[in-house]
């Protein structure tokens, strides 16, 4: 039941976003000027909400626009109603809809949904991950020098070693494959089944990584923070890989 609740909370939002993309909305900023929200967000998170919340009344509820609705659960739904809000909002693809399920502190089952390009990134811990119902893995890529990475950066940060630019500069300097996407949910679910080798960046929120990150563990990757310690998805710092290159991310990373 508890799966079934999470696809439909999440193709419903899916298809919501979908509908108002190519249509006017209203756009506002939040804590800075870039950090941006839409009435779309609000709409799908009010869908998701109202799914869950017809099975499952008394569950707790952490999402980005509404904050924690606690109930006294050991479960606990992370919803990003658009992960990649800036994307959605100038009308590039690269967005999502992203759902963890946590029970006990423990992330249970996650999904992950671009309704543009009909992807759906779905794992349960224990079971593996799938992209539309296929099972999927990490690339196989061992070497750091040849690897392509994905990162993000946050809408501000103090200047201090290490920071995000100087550590992207560090790579792009090399000459090594790069990207930045928009949304940590698809960075994750594409390092997931292979397209990416590794993700890293400086700054998150639980709803950015809840889903991403069991997807990349059950696809055979490893997640941690910026320290190599097992990963939660309230820590900022996330290093994501196939996990042939992670410890030589870490290292890059840090200037070792």
């Amino acid at each position: 039941m508890m799966k079934a609740t999470l696809l439909k909370a999440t193709e419903t939002a899916g298809r919501i976003i979908r509908e108002y993309f190519d249509r006017s909305f209203e756009i506002s900023s939040k804590d800075t000027l870039n950090d941006l929200v839409t009435e779309v967000d609000r709409r799908s998170e009010t869908a998701i909400i109202e799914v869950i919340r017809a099975e499952f009344p008394d569950h707790f509820i952490l999402s980005e626009e509404a904050g924690e609705i606690p109930q006294d659960s050991v479960y606990k739904w992370i919803i990003d109603p658009i992960d990649g809000t800036v994307n959605y909002a100038h009308r590039i693809p690269i967005c999502c809809v992203s759902i963890g399920l946590e029970k006990d502190g423990k992330m249970l089952m996650g999904a992950v949904y671009n309704p543009f390009l009909n992807e759906l990134f779905f794992a349960q811990q224990g079971f593996g991950a799938t992209l539309n119902d296929r099972k999927i893995s990490v690339s196989g890529q061992s070497q750091l020098e040849s690897a392509c990475l994905v990162t993000g950066f946050p809408y501000q940060w103090e200047e201090m070693p290490n920071d995000p630019a100087e550590v992207f500069g560090r790579f792009v300097k090399k000459g090594m494959p790069v990207r930045r996407l928009g949304s940590a949910a698809i960075d994750l679910c594409w390092v997931a089944c292979g397209r990416f080798d590794g993700f890293w960046e400086h700054k998150l929120n639980a709803w950015d990584s809840a889903a991403g990150f069991l997807i990349v563990e059950e696809a055979g990757g490893r997640v941690t923070d910026f320290t190599g310690a097992p990963y939660s998805p309230y820590q900022k710092r996330i290093v994501a890989t196939n996990g042939r290159i992670h410890d030589a991310l870490l290292q890059a990373i840090h200037q070792r």
